[in-house]
């Protein structure tokens, strides 16, 4: 494994990590009145062209990350619009 590949994984593994606490809370709470609509929406279709990328270019951590990251968005941005209608 090349050093930039090392410091993709760090990265990727990272930033997803950063997701974790909100979805947790999120989930947990369902108190998402400090979620904005749409800053998740773009954020999560910003998540998903990234993972087009790395799907496209064939780079692992640019994919695992994406992945999980757009899984957990995505709950949190579900959460939200299910939560609209409370």
């Amino acid at each position: 494994m090349s050093t930039s590949e090392i410091i993709g994984y760090i990265a990727a593994f990272l930033t997803t990590l950063a997701f974790v606490p909100q979805a947790l809370h999120s989930w947990k709470t369902r108190d998402l009145s400090g979620v904005s609509l749409p800053m998740y929406t773009l954020f999560s279709v910003g998540v998903l062209t990234w993972l087009v990328y790395g799907i496209m270019i064939i780079s692992w951590p640019i994919i695992a990350a994406n992945s999980v990251t757009l899984v957990l968005a995505c709950a949190v941005l579900g959460l939200k619009i299910l939560h609209l209608r409370d």
